[in-house]
């Protein structure tokens, strides 16, 4: 008889979805032992079936990788989305500090996000390096993706002092800081920094409203 791994006896696979649950075992992988265990071999055995099987959805590894890398920047899209509706739940301040604070609740759910999920936050940039790009919305989402997310919270802050070119550049300044905050935030060179203002979350969120773009939205 065929063995199979913990987790596909755990999680069989059922006919009609194969896609999904490779996308899953995927994930598992992922979670357990990082983006240098992945090939389409390895998610095979993970979800307990052929090792020809995922060549019926992927062609290759590289097309995995690249679906991977799709379904992350959809997740971190629905933790911005939950930003932004924590955000408008917990308003509290004047019609000038929301907007603001909106910004650096943004600013947290990336960091948070690429904290918690640090494999597939790798393999959703290695990808865009790979290919240039970030993925490309689908026509569901109207537009509507993680990163015009935080434009419109950016064209929230700025009312009609800033033009849609200053308002883009913008965008792209934050989604870099808050890129780069992520992937710097655990250096050891922080740490009395952290201990100082209070810990990880409060490290994080004043490093995120000393951001320039948002000192340059109260000057206007």
């Amino acid at each position: 008889m065929k063995p199979t791994s913990a987790a596909a006896e755990a999680k069989p696979y059922h006919h009609g979805d194969l896609r999904r649950a490779l996308m899953e075992s995927a994930d598992a992988i992922l979670e357990r032992e990082g983006p240098n265990a992945l090939s389409l071999r390895a998610v095979a055995r993970e979800a307990g079936v052929s090792p020809a099987a995922p060549y019926h959805h992927f062609k290759d590894k590289d097309e995995l990788l690249s679906a991977i890398a799709q379904e992350g920047f959809a997740r971190l899209k629905a933790a911005l989305t939950g930003a932004c509706a924590a955000a408008a739940l917990a308003a509290t301040g004047s019609a000038e500090q929301e907007p603001r604070r909106k910004l650096s609740d943004l600013g947290m759910a990336y960091v948070k996000f690429a904290q918690s999920h640090p494999a597939l936050y790798q393999v959703m940039y290695d990808r865009a390096r790979a290919e240039d790009a970030l993925p490309q919305k689908s026509d569901q989402e109207h537009d509507h993706n993680a990163f015009q997310i935080v434009k419109d919270a950016m064209t929230e802050a700025g009312g009609n002092h800033f033009s849609e070119t200053d308002i883009h550049l913008a965008a792209i300044a934050s989604w870099c800081a808050a890129h780069g905050l992520a992937e710097m935030s655990g250096f050891v060179q922080f740490r009395p920094l952290k201990a100082q203002l209070g810990g990880e979350d409060a490290f994080l969120r004043a490093v995120l409203e000393h951001f320039g773009m948002l000192r340059n939205i109260d000057a206007h």
